[in-house]
């Protein structure tokens, strides 16, 4: 996984976010066991203590699960899975509709906008 971090927020938090974006995107398939604390750590460039916060809010979330001598799990519940990804899709239309807002863009305008990129994009394919 490409781990990226930003400075506008805490490690654990974008931690959370991006694993979410891995299960949601099937980067991390359902029921896929996770690497270990330590070496999800290793390769995110953080601290285990870090890891092992974002990981146990995941669980708190449903998004994985732990067994006791196994490891950690991708949930294989896909209510869940489509709850986060409805969620994500939620978060990116809000923030497209207010930074075209921001443009001073109508509804109507952005409407017609993207039927002329849909359309765009179907002459491409």
């Amino acid at each position: 996984m490409d781990w990226k971090f930003r400075s506008d927020q805490p490690i654990y938090s974008q931690l959370v976010e991006q694993i979410k974006l891995g299960i949601v995107s099937g980067a991390f398939l359902p029921g896929e066991r996770l690497a270990s604390v330590r070496d999800m750590a290793m390769e995110a460039g953080v601290n285990p203590n870090t890891m092992q916060r974002a990981l146990q809010e995941l669980e708190r979330d449903g998004m994985v699960y732990a067994q006791r001598t196994a490891g950690r799990f991708v949930t294989e519940d896909m209510r869940v899975i489509d709850r986060v990804k409805q969620q994500f899709a939620e978060e990116q239309i809000r923030s497209f509709l207010d930074a075209m807002k921001k443009l001073g863009y109508r509804r109507e305008e952005i409407i017609h906008l993207l039927s002329d990129r849909e359309e765009k994009e179907n002459a491409d394919s």
